[in-house]
């Protein structure tokens, strides 16, 4: 299953988007936290985890899906957010703690919430996959269309809940299917020190589901992977396990010395960075013009610098909004 020029392009602007709008969010993070880092300081207080890198996971995936379709991500949220169509400008001002923020200020950037597209994420690892197989649990009984879709991380895979989803998923022949996003690091852990296989997309088969790995951080593999992997769900075939081969060019979070990596990791991932590869693909194929390519970026970057204008204007919540939404 190929793209289209337009579905590439839609995944080139939306890996732009999430791309710009964490330079734009790190430049602004750092701000009062120099010269001595306070993660309490500054107008973005708190951890700040970047998926730059990983974009093409979100875009090859979410190209498939709809509105009504659910996902649930993890604490590295901002690519799938988008991706998904989550409201930039609410998304940016909850990442600021803001009143008019998706979730009037309460969650954070790890904690995004917009039932409008069916978008969700957790700080705690595999949290996201029970409620993804929920919501495809609850469109099975009621018989209604969507499917679910889980990210993770490679991480998450050795948690009790990835087995127990798994498990429950393929058992009702679920409308689900669940993403690994593999990069290689739980924080500052190598996969190699802390899983007993090379790769768990092999661990479908304990579940009776297919199991596809997708090497090289590549959005149109990933895009003809996940395209099957949907329209199966979508047809009663029940669940899928994809794990994508990915990587993070940034450390763990914003402030992060990355001394646990190797040396010259960082300018190796550098150098296949999966943005400007996507970009020269499609000018090598015809698809796109450096007009075009122009063109996208000035429409992302007025985008983005709507939604931090928005976040910055908002007011915070007053405090007494504390004890609100606690019960419901």
């Amino acid at each position: 299953m190929m793209p289209t020029r337009d579905q590439k392009l839609w995944m080139l602007e939306n890996m732009l988007v999430s791309r710009r709008l964490e330079e734009r969010l790190a430049e602004i993070y750092m701000e009062g936290k120099k010269p001595v880092f306070n993660m309490a300081s500054g107008p973005i207080p708190g951890e700040m985890h970047l998926s730059n890198g990983q974009e093409p996971c979100a875009v090859g995936v979410c190209a498939h899906l709809k509105p009504n379709d659910v996902v649930t991500a993890t604490h590295r949220p901002h690519h799938i957010a988008v991706a998904k169509g989550v409201d930039l400008d609410r998304m940016v001002a909850e990442i600021f703690g803001k009143a008019t923020g998706l979730s009037g200020g309460r969650g954070g950037h790890m904690h995004l919430f917009d039932p409008t597209v069916n978008f969700s994420c957790s700080g705690i690892i595999a949290q996201g996959m029970g409620p993804a197989v929920g919501a495809a649990l609850s469109r099975k009984l009621q018989k209604k269309d969507g499917v679910a879709v889980s990210f993770l991380g490679e991480g998450a895979a050795n948690q009790g809940a990835f087995h127990e989803s798994l498990n429950l998923a393929s058992l009702w022949k679920l409308p689900v299917v669940f993403v690994i996003e593999d990069n290689a690091w739980g924080v500052s852990v190598s996969k190699a020190a802390s899983t007993a296989i090379p790769n768990n997309h092999i661990r479908a088969q304990a579940y009776g589901m297919p199991g596809f790995l997708v090497k090289d951080n590549d959005p149109i593999a990933i895009f003809d992977v996940a395209g099957e992997a949907i329209a199966r769900a979508r047809t009663g075939g029940g669940p899928t396990l994809i794990e994508i081969e990915t990587y993070r060019l940034a450390g763990h979070f914003m402030g992060d010395a990355e001394g646990y990596r190797p040396d010259g990791e960082r300018e190796r991932l550098a150098a296949k960075d999966p943005i400007p590869r996507l970009k020269e693909q499609m000018k090598a194929n015809g698809e796109l013009k450096d007009s075009d390519h122009d063109a996208i970026v000035k429409r992302c970057d007025a985008a983005i610098e709507e939604a931090i204008e928005f976040a910055r204007q908002s007011p915070y919540p007053s405090p007494e909004e504390a004890l609100e939404k606690v019960f419901v």
